[in-house]
């Protein structure tokens, strides 16, 4: 018998890794509730194929499911049928909401650390020809290479 003390929303479980190590084909898994295995529905489908994959069956006590059933079985791919669906819907509405920020005028990513001003700078420092690209990189306090992609996307040929 385990009992994990840690939360089962936690990624780092030590009880859980035990737990899964010791188990061998043809032993079962019991737990009390299905939550108190997976962090989720896609991680407690993941878990429970990876015992199915092992020879290990699963019982939930709770939601009398028990995969060494076929009944238990066929409970368990509605599981895993819910979860992809979860998966995509998750997916459609993230490329929806991206679309429509970009419709707005919205990029994701990382803010720039080359605003307006210190791109205006690296440029008249570049053009001088005074400068090396690492100095003008030191002197605005950015890495060479945001200057090399900046300067690239305004059209400045790249040097070596």
């Amino acid at each position: 018998m385990f009992t994990e003390t840690a939360s089962g929303a936690r990624p780092a479980r030590p009880t859980l890794t035990q737990l899964l190590d010791e188990l061998r084909p043809g032993d079962t898994l019991v737990v009390w509730k299905l939550d108190r295995l997976g962090r989720s529905l896609r991680h407690l489908v993941d878990t429970v194929t990876g015992l199915a994959d092992r020879g290990i069956g699963f019982r939930s006590l709770q939601e009398a499911i028990d995969t060494t059933t076929p009944g238990g079985k066929l409970i368990f791919h509605v599981f895993a049928a819910l979860a992809e669906f979860e998966r995509d819907l998750i997916r459609e509405r993230t490329t929806a909401g991206l679309a429509a920020a970009r419709a707005r005028g919205r990029h994701g990513g990382r803010p720039s650390v080359l605003n307006r001003h210190k791109l205006q700078v690296a440029q008249e420092m570049y053009r001088s020809g005074q400068y090396t690209v690492a100095a003008i990189a030191t002197t605005l306090g950015v890495s060479r290479a945001s200057i090399y992609r900046r300067l690239t996307r305004s059209g400045h040929r790249r040097v070596g």
